[in-house]
């Protein structure tokens, strides 16, 4: 569903607000402050939010994909050669 652009910035909400351990939106990776105060925020802020949600998106995917790894190398067989 596309958000109505009455805004300059628009909010990265993508209507599933869900946590993580760490407080953060699962979907748009906002803390509960930066939701809550999204409208009362100024542009300069709205900006600075949008740049830690994409830094905090990058360090979810990295994390996802060393765990995605180490599993994979945990689970192939270890090829033993004897001669």
């Amino acid at each position: 569903m596309e958000q109505i652009e009455f805004f300059d910035i628009q909010s990265p909400c993508r209507r599933v607000c869900e946590t993580d351990k760490q407080g953060y939106c699962k979907m748009c990776y906002r803390s509960r402050n930066e939701r809550f105060n999204w409208l009362n925020f100024s542009n300069t802020q709205k900006q600075e939010v949008l740049r830690l949600c994409k830094q905090r998106a990058k360090r979810k995917r990295s994390i996802l994909l060393s765990q995605q790894h180490s599993q994979s190398t945990q689970e192939s067989p270890q090829i033993s050669l004897t001669l």
